[in-house]
């Protein structure tokens, strides 16, 4: 996915995380393209609701199912996230650029294999939960790790009426048990209520290009008037 010199910029983001035997570890993928307070508010509450050691943010060199003409280097992106979060147990990690591919589905695999003493817990979206069986394997990806879903405002019915919410309906658990969802075995998903935080990648991007679109135009007239 990288030139080799790139990935010597981003080395050690290519490596595991360190953990210990028994560490219960959130995974929140996503491009971070760019990193906002919208990720670092689920993360915290991630952290506490279902009593994780450490949550990393699976840095992704782009999204299969998303165009890549506005995504950013993952070097620029890597370095955005360490500018915004500093939390002793949010960890940044970008391992899937040194995979073959970064199908969640193969992440997962790959972890259940490399960290066998650990629990981890993927986490999404209320949003990517609609449409959920899109994603290569999805229903793999349900039967090799618990899964947390967050509310996002608009989609909580849309998702819990999903047809991956209705094929696994009975694995569902209530959110007054989330504490020891790590620790479940696969498959267990809960939908998780928090305070909504409106703001997206999406939509930081749109604002920046309408910011820059609008300095180039104030730029050219100026530059008429002093013509």
């Amino acid at each position: 996915f990288i030139h080799k010199y790139k990935m010597k910029k981003i080395a050690k983001f290519l490596k595991l995380p360190h953990t210990e035997s028994g560490t219960t570890i959130g995974l929140l993928g996503g491009s971070f393209n760019p990193p906002h307070a919208g990720h670092h508010d689920i993360s915290l509450h991630m952290l506490q609701q279902l009593n994780l050691h450490q949550l990393w943010w699976l840095v992704s060199p782009g999204n299969p199912l998303k165009s890549k003409t506005e995504l950013q280097s993952l070097e620029r992106r890597l370095q955005l996230c360490q500018q915004y979060t500093s939390h002793p147990k949010i960890k940044i990690t970008a391992f899937e650029a040194a995979r073959p591919d970064v199908f969640t589905a193969h992440t997962l695999q790959f972890l259940k294999q490399k960290k066998k003493s650990n629990f981890f817990v993927w986490i999404m979206g209320a949003d990517n939960l609609v449409n959920f069986n899109l994603w290569e394997k999805w229903q793999h990806i349900f039967l090799t790790y618990p899964i947390a879903i967050h509310d996002r405002s608009g989609f909580r019915y849309k998702a819990l009426s999903s047809t991956a919410a209705t094929y696994f309906r009975k694995s569902k658990i209530p959110q007054s048990h989330a504490k020891n969802l790590a620790y479940r075995a696969a498959p267990a998903w809960t939908y998780l209520s928090a305070p909504l935080n409106d703001i997206s990648s999406t939509a930081i991007r749109q604002k920046n290009s309408k910011e820059a679109c609008t300095n180039q135009q104030v730029i050219l007239a100026k530059s008429k008037n002093i013509l």
